[in-house]
């Protein structure tokens, strides 16, 4: 293969640009395909930017065919995309109905409980909780695309929350001022989230990456898990602070706690309320595994916490727990949401905590929210529109704030007991807001008996299930710079503060990803023998060199990041190829990049390429470019790098082209070299 080019005479006369006539015929040429790059193809700037702004933003070209449609078709076609509810409304029937009737109760009875507890989670007082789970949903009825998500609160953000805004004011002391600030901090996370939705900016929200998700939503559940001490044990004061050392000190200091009233009265660990609460999580965890040995009883499972609530709630009213050592709620009053709008705060001293935990928060909603219904969308083999549901979780979380609610998206657990039961619109979550309303307008008192214990092991086993130490194991096996990651997030929730460990493994990630944009990586390319194919030779040993020349495939767009990275890694790959190819005889005469995997080049990219053309330049060797995309093209025809420095006829469509072409330059080199002798 190419044994021309290890000859004495080949070395003596290495062929450069221009150095025959005939290499100016390369194309076309000693076996070389006919076909040209097409260097003259250049697009007006308004269009490339158009299409540059297209291709970030509306990566899924949402509005395709709305220019065909008569103006008024084409404005209710609009109308429809933002309101999904328009397009399967009327299209809705009585068959579709009795499954998201069944589904609707269904998530209805576990928003009951999960709404009571993830607003005790946030030392909120109980019924907003319930109120969460009436306005929100509805909103999202409308403005949702997808048709599997629950609406309801979540415990991640409900404890982010609370661990944010009580570094401002505490619960116990203004509790008034406590609310405000929740309302506002839901104002602007629907803000925020209906911005990113509108001006089509998710791809923020790609920055929390799948193993910072799992390690923050482990972290966040053992931290949840361990302050459900304070209800197991029937505890009245606990810390506020969310690192675990912090929690266990708590919940030893706290052993004795001593009420200064007279009589002076001592408050221990509550046995009855751990007694009680240990065959609550016993009665949860058999209902969980009964599912999963059963998947068609998944009901079971799924109404289980309202069955604890109801239980719970009947034998404390019959042995009036509150007196002998067993907590309840205490009252909740009848009625649907109060309006909120005028307990917003925007005073500049709490502007702040409230922008920030909204902004926290609504990032944490958002990854999750949209994380389960892509999810679920493709076990059914249906399509979301993320952008889509951030303006439903905006506009639901801004109405949710006017109404006495606090942050609310789609929480897995409640998500995937709907899909279970069969839902198959966004109207189940309708039918969950009736039953909520049904609740809030003549049932609420009656939970004024449902034990704190009883709420606490409600969270403990739906904490469980999010400590994922199967993906942990995973992420060690597949990779272990996103284990490292994931467990940034875990540990820095765990020891530190939410904040520290989200923050810290973010960081981490886009540290990640800056390196690999820095260091990009580049390989050797062989051919594969009997075939045309050229492959990397580290993954192929069997693939060989082509003597004489160097294939090198440079796999990422060249920046002013990677520009300098990549002249170092090219000319190393030169001088080790060169000496390789000394060792046997022969000199190298020509280096192929081939430039498929560049999807873009700067004006430093431009450069590093000039002084890798000088420098090998002076070194006899010979630069050809194979495969080069229409930006790389636009950049290296405007800079004239292809016509003024390298010349047309080295930029090649294949590598087999651009091989063909060098060996065919060496034959006309060494016979005008034995012509001259």
């Amino acid at each position: 293969m190419g044994t021309e080019a290890g000859d004495v005479d080949g070395r003596n006369h290495r062929p450069g640009r221009g150095s025959s006539a005939s290499s100016r015929h390369l194309h076309g040429v000693g076996g070389a395909s006919a076909a040209e790059v097409n260097l003259s193809g250049r697009r007006p700037f308004a269009e490339k930017l158009w299409s540059d702004l297209a291709e970030t933003f509306f990566p899924d070209d949402p509005f395709r065919g709305f220019g065909a449609l008569p103006p008024a078709r084409r404005a209710w076609c609009a109308v429809k995309y933002f309101v999904p509810a328009l397009d399967w409304a009327p299209r809705y029937g009585l068959d579709k109905f009795k499954f998201d009737l069944l589904a609707g109760i269904t998530i209805a009875s576990l928003a009951i409980p999960q709404g009571i507890s993830y607003a005790r989670l946030a030392n909120l007082p109980p019924i907003i909780g319930l109120y969460s789970s009436f306005v929100p949903p509805l909103m999202y009825a409308l403005f949702g695309s997808s048709n599997n998500l629950a609406v309801g609160t979540v415990a991640a953000a409900s404890l982010l929350l609370a661990s944010i805004i009580e570094t401002e004011v505490a619960a116990d002391e203004n509790p008034q001022l406590y609310l405000q600030l929740f309302y506002t901090a839901a104002f602007f996370t629907g803000l925020f989230q209906t911005a990113l939705g509108v001006f089509r900016l998710g791809l923020i929200v790609d920055f929390l990456s799948r193993s910072t998700i799992t390690g923050f939503m482990g972290g966040t559940a053992m931290i949840i898990i361990l302050q459900q001490f304070k209800g197991l044990l029937g505890m009245k004061h606990f810390t506020t602070k969310t690192d675990i050392i912090s929690v266990l000190h708590s919940t030893y200091h706290y052993r004795h706690e001593v009420q200064c009233e007279l009589p002076v009265q001592f408050h221990h660990w509550k046995w009855q309320s751990a007694v009680l609460g240990i065959c609550f999580l016993l009665f949860l965890l058999s209902s969980k595994h009964l599912r999963k040995k059963l998947p068609k009883l998944f009901w079971v499972s799924a109404i289980a916490p309202f069955m604890v609530v109801v239980i719970g709630g009947v034998f404390a009213f019959l042995v009036k727990g509150d007196e002998h050592g067993i907590p309840i709620v205490g009252n909740l009053n009848k009625g649907i949401n109060p309006l909120s709008i005028a307990q917003l705060t925007f005073q500049s001293r709490h502007m702040k905590t409230a922008v920030k935990a909204g902004l926290l928060s609504g990032i944490l909603a958002l990854a999750e929210g949209i994380a389960v219904g892509r999810s679920l969308a493709m076990v059914k083999n249906e399509q979301i529109d993320g952008n889509k549901e951030m303006i439903a979780f905006g506009i639901m979380n801004i109405a949710g704030s006017f109404t006495s609610c606090y942050l609310t998206t789609g929480p897995f657990s409640k998500s995937a007991v709907n899909f279970h039961a069969g839902c198959k619109t966004p109207m189940s979550n309708v039918v969950m807001s009736v039953c909520i309303m049904l609740v809030l307008l003549f049932l609420a008192p009656l939970f004024k008996y449902t034990p704190l214990v009883a709420l606490s092991s409600i969270i403990v086993v739906a904490m469980i299930g999010l400590v994922k130490v199967k993906e942990f194991c995973h992420l060690y096996k597949v990779d272990k710079f996103d284990f490292c990651i994931c467990m940034v997030a875990f540990l820095g929730v765990v020891f530190f503060t939410m904040v520290a460990g989200l923050s810290a493994s973010v960081g981490l990630s886009v540290v990640r990803a800056l390196l690999y944009v820095a260091r990009p990586a580049t390989c050797k390319l062989g051919n594969i023998a009997g075939s045309e194919t050229f492959r990397d030779v580290k993954q192929y040993p069997q693939a060989k060199s082509i003597p004489g020349i160097l294939v090198l495939q440079l796999g990422s767009p060249i920046y002013f990041v990677n520009a300098g990275y990549l002249r170092e890694r090219i000319l190393r790959w030169v001088e080790d190829e060169d000496n390789l190819c000394k060792s046997v005889g022969h000199d190298l005469q020509y280096l192929v990049l081939d430039l498929g995997g560049v999807t873009s080049v700067d004006n430093s990219g431009v450069g590093m390429l000039l002084e890798v053309h000088k420098s090998l330049e002076r070194r006899g060797i010979t630069i050809a470019l194979t495969n080069p995309r229409l930006e790389v093209t636009e950049k290296l025809v405007l800079s004239g790098y292809v016509r003024d420095i390298l010349g047309d006829e080295w930029v090649f469509l294949t590598v087999k082209d651009a091989i063909t072409a060098c060996r065919y330059a060496l034959q006309i080199s060494r016979n005008k070299g034995e012509n001259e002798v």
